[in-house]
């Protein structure tokens, strides 16, 4: 009997193949609204970020969800996903 295929997921900061399960989903919805999706059931474009505040903090500096999400994205969006993710560590 073959095994389950584990979903894999590339980091946008670091760019490693990770399982989807130990990472964090950034969401796009529908109205442009951009937030960590914790549940990751979401709907929306998705990107994933590792679970490490050194993949965070470089997700800020250099502005990646800009690229991602082909759109110009307000700093205070990367403001909010920091404050979100360290204030849930």
């Amino acid at each position: 009997m073959p095994s389950k295929k584990i979903p894999l997921r590339m980091c946008i900061a670091c760019r490693e193949l990770k399982e989807k399960k130990e990472m964090l989903r950034v969401v796009k919805n529908g109205e442009g609204k951009i937030f960590i999706d914790f549940s990751s059931k979401a709907s929306g474009r998705g990107a994933y970020i590792c679970d490490n505040p050194d993949c965070i903090k470089k997700l800020t500096k250099y502005k990646l969800l800009n690229k991602v999400f082909s759109c110009a994205v307000e700093q205070d969006v990367y403001a909010k996903i920091e404050e979100e993710y360290f204030g849930a560590k």
